[in-house]
C-alpha cells in the first residue's frame, strides 16, 4: 500500500517548487537565467569536484569508467552551454508586421525529470540546465543507485544558487528512497515530464496525464561499406564501445559489413582491441548477458577484465583485448546479441552488398532501437541519404564514433543532450535532441491585418488545368 506521507511529501515539494518557480519567473531576466545556468554547469565542470562526483557515481552505481564520466561530465556541460550561449529563451522574442504577430517565450513551470543510473550526473544537469535557462523550476527523480552522488552535487548546486538569491526549492530531488509511489506522485502534479532510462518509465510518463517527452530503446546499428576508411572506422567504433563502458545508448551496439571488406572489418576491429569469439562462446555470453530475455546486471557497463572473468577468458584473451566481436547470422528476439548490449561486446553481422546491409539494419531496429540512430562508414554521401529516406531513423550518424556524436559533439551540428527522442518510430513525442526549445511555451500575440485571401485559381489552377474543375 502507498504511504501517504510519501505522497504528500511530494505534493509538498511541488507546492514549494512552484512558488520558487514563480519568484524566479517574476523577477527574471536573461542575464539571471544565464547565471544561474552558469553557476549549475561550473558546480560539475570545477576539475576537483568533477572527479569526486564520478568517483561517487562509479562507486555508488558499480557501472562505468571514473575517467571516461569525468570527460562525458565536461564535454556535455561544455557543448550544452556553448549550444545556450546568446540564446533569448525569455521574454519578447520579436515583432513581425506582415502577420500582425509578436512572439514571447514563457516557462512550462516545474518540471519532473526522470533520470538514470548510467548517467547520474551529467543527465540531471543537462536537464536542470535546460529547465532554469526557460525560468522553470525542476524537480529530479533518480535511480536508487544515483542518490548519493545527485545529493553532494545539488548541496553545490543550491550553494552557487544562493549568490544570486535563488532559492533550494528551485531544484530539488524526490526524497530519498526512490519509489515508483514517489515518482509517479510527482509526474502527475509536474507541468513537463522529461524521461530519461527504461521504457517502464518512458510508458509512466506518457501515461501520468501530464505532458511528457520520453525516449525510446536505443540498438544503434553502424553500416560499413566498402568505400569506407577501415582502419579509421574501426578505431572510433572501439572508441565508442569501449567508453563509459558502453553505459551510452548510443554506443553500438551491431556492426554490419558488405562482404567485400568483411574480412578487412574483422582484422580492423581485432587492430582496434576487439576479441572475435566463436560459436560457443557466444552462446556463453549470451546466457551470462541474458536470463529469461531480461538483461542482467553481471556483464552491465563493466571493465573488459570482469567481462572477460566471467566468460573464462582472462587468461587466454590478447592483452590488449578492448571488447568482444560476436559474430550474427540471425536477427530477432530468439537472437538477443542483436539487441542492446550496454556492455563491452557487439554484434557482426555480413552482408551481400550495401542493400543487404541497409535491409538487415532496419530488421534490427524494427526488432528494437527503431527511431534512434544509425551509424554509417562511406564516402559514398548519397547511402547517408538512402538510410534517411529507407529507415525508420531520426538520425544519420556518417564516419564518426556513434556515441560521442549522437548526442551533438564539437565537429558535428547536433544539439549537445543526453536525450535522443526517437520519433513516433520509436513512440516518442519528440524527433530531435531534448534541448531548451522544449522547456518553454511560446505565446503570440495577434493583431489584425491587411486581408490576405487568394484567390481559387491561385491554390487550384495547376489541378484544374490537368484534372478540370
Amino acid at each position: 500500500m502507498t504511504d501517504m506521507k510519501e505522497i504528500a511529501a511530494i505534493d509538498e515539494m511541488v507546492a514549494k517548487a512552484r512558488v520558487a518557480q514563480n519568484s524566479y519567473e517574476a523577477k527574471g531576466s536573461q542575464a539571471l537565467f544565464d547565471s544561474a545556468c552558469q553557476a549549475v554547469a561550473w558546480v560539475l565542470m570545477e576539475p576537483t569536484r568533477n572527479k569526486m562526483l564520478a568517483e561517487m557515481a562509479v562507486a555508488e552505481t558499480g557501472l562505468g569508467r571514473v575517467e571516461d564520466k569525468i570527460r562525458k561530465n565536461h564535454n556535455k556541460t561544455l557543448g550544452l552551454m556553448r549550444d545556450l550561449k546568446d540564446v533569448t529563451s525569455f521574454g519578447h522574442l520579436g515583432d513581425d508586421a506582415v502577420t500582425g504577430l509578436s512572439s514571447y517565450l514563457r516557462p512550462k513551470g516545474v518540471i519532473a525529470a526522470i533520470v538514470p543510473s548510467t548517467n547520474p550526473l551529467a543527465t540531471p544537469v543537462n536537464n536542470i540546465i535546460n529547465a532554469l535557462k526557460a525560468g522553470n523550476a525542476i524537480i529530479l527523480a533518480p535511480s536508487p543507485k544515483g542518490v548519493k552522488p545527485l545529493t553532494t552535487m545539488l548541496t553545490d548546486i543550491h550553494q552557487a544558487l544562493g549568490r544570486f538569491g535563488l532559492p533550494d526549492n528551485l531544484v530539488q530531488m524526490v526524497p530519498a528512497p526512490p519509489s515508483r509511489a514517489k515518482t509517479e506522485r510527482l509526474m502527475k502534479l509536474a507541468d513537463l515530464v522529461v524521461v530519461t532510462g527504461s521504457q517502464n518509465n518512458v510508458r509512466a510518463g506518457y501515461e501520468s496525464g501530464t505532458p511528457a517527452i520520453g525516449v525510446g530503446a536505443g540498438n544503434v546499428v553502424t553500416i560499413i561499406d566498402e568505400t569506407a576508411d577501415i582502419a579509421a572506422a574501426a578505431q572510433k567504433i572501439a572508441a565508442s564501445k569501449t567508453f563509459d563502458n558502453a553505459t551510452s545508448c548510443s554506443s553500438e551496439n551491431s556492426v554490419i559489413a558488405v562482404d567485400a571488406v568483411y574480412d578487412e572489418v574483422v582484422a580492423a576491429l581485432a587492430g582496434a582491441g576487439g576479441l572475435l569469439l566463436n560459436t560457443s562462446q557466444v552462446e556463453r555470453l549470451e546466457k551470462l548477458h541474458w536470463h529469461d530475455g531480461k538483461m542482467t546486471t553481471t556483464l552491465l557497463a563493466q571493465d573488459i577484465d570482469k567481462v572477460l572473468g566471467e566468460m573464462g577468458m582472462l587468461e587466454d584473451a590478447p592483452p590488449a583485448t578492448q571488447f568482444l566481436v560476436a559474430p550474427q547470422s540471425e536477427i530477432g528476439p530468439e537472437h538477443p546479441m542483436t539487441g542492446e548490449k550496454m556492455a563491452r561486446f557487439l554484434a557482426l553481422h555480413r552482408a551481400s552488398d550495401f542493400d543487404d546491409a541497409l535491409a538487415k539494419a532496419v530488421a534490427i531496429q524494427d526488432f528494437q532501437g527503431a527511431g534512434h540512430s544509425l551509424g554509417l562508414h562511406s564516402t559514398n554521401d548519397a547511402r547517408a541519404h538512402r538510410l534517411a529516406m529507407e529507415a525508420k531513423t531520426c538520425r544519420v550518424i556518417v564516419n564518426q564514433a556513434h556515441c560521442f556524436a549522437t548526442g551533438g559533439f564539437f565537429n558535428n551540428g547536433l544539439p549537445f543532450s543526453l536525450t535522443m527522442g526517437c520519433g513516433s518510430w520509436g513512440g516518442n513525442s519528440i524527433d530531435d535532441n531534448l534541448n531548451w526549445r522544449h522547456f518553454v511555451n511560446r505565446v503570440d500575440v495577434v493583431r489584425v491585418v491587411p486581408e490576405r485571401r487568394p484567390e481559387l485559381d491561385e491554390i487550384f489552377g495547376d489541378y484544374w488545368d490537368r484534372f478540370g474543375k
